[in-house]
């Protein structure tokens, strides 16, 4: 089991935010999680609060009532040191469609010109690897995917787009992600995903988890129309299963 030196700061009278070392490891997220699942079974009453881990961080929010901070930090400095052999947390691998058409992937050639590999380069490499998912926000089931491999890496845009399409997969230094719904956006689109990363008509409105896995396979125009209309009535069947820690 990992133990790590954890700092504890006030984040509004609300909030609390507990930061692990800055670095991104799987190592600390999952031991972000292992503290997070412990906090759910032992210590937090659940419709009370809301947990938000990421990257090096979990912030706890609490719905009704300031947090006392000096003594709510105490608590959590007790039930980290005293969290013991956690059971694994369960993680899935999500295996995500996507059409790499350049009427999708509108900055595959820049991209391509940029780190002077062909298109087809890119796409493998995308492709070929499993990325982490260290972070969900800035839109609701925007997922941040670390694990992109070097010769992946590019800087944002110079200038961000006002309108990035809904499903838009894009590069961005040393991470990729989907565009959950049509935003404003930076990152380098290289192709689109035709399942809906985020729906607020489901009781659980993200399928993704920080901590999941995801791996994307290329898919033909034709193959992504029809899974867009499957996506978009909810037969679409997702390939996932369940991961080592």
């Amino acid at each position: 089991m990992s133990t790590y030196t954890i700092s504890i700061k006030p984040f509004g009278a609300h909030a609390v935010i507990v930061e692990w070392p800055m670095e991104v490891e799987e190592a600390i997220l999952y031991d972000i999680l292992q503290y997070l699942q412990h906090l759910k079974a032992h210590c937090l009453a659940q419709e009370d609060w809301e947990l938000i881990p990421a990257y090096n961080s979990l912030t706890f929010v609490h719905r009704e009532t300031p947090i006392d901070f000096e003594n709510f930090s105490q608590h959590l400095k007790e039930w980290y040191a005293n969290k013991g052999e956690t059971q694994d947390v369960p993680r899935f691998l999500w295996r995500l469609p996507v059409c790499y058409d350049k009427a999708f992937g509108i900055d595959l050639s820049e991209v391509s010109d940029r780190l002077g590999k062909s298109i087809s380069e890119i796409i493998t490499l995308h492709t070929q690897h499993t990325y982490t998912v260290y972070g969900i926000g800035f839109l609701p089931g925007f997922m941040y995917l670390g694990g992109l491999p070097q010769s992946l890496e590019v800087a944002r845009r110079t200038t961000p787009r006002l309108l990035v399409e809904k499903g838009s997969v894009g590069l961005a230094s040393k991470q990729t992600g989907i565009y959950p719904q049509d935003s404003p956006g930076g990152w380098n689109i290289i192709g689109n995903c035709p399942i809906p990363m985020f729906n607020i008509n489901k009781d659980d409105p993200c399928f993704v988890s920080v901590g999941d896995k995801i791996q994307f396979y290329a898919i033909s125009r034709a193959e992504y129309d029809l899974h867009k209309i499957e996506g978009e009535v909810g037969i679409f069947q997702l390939e996932k299963r369940l991961v080592d820690a």
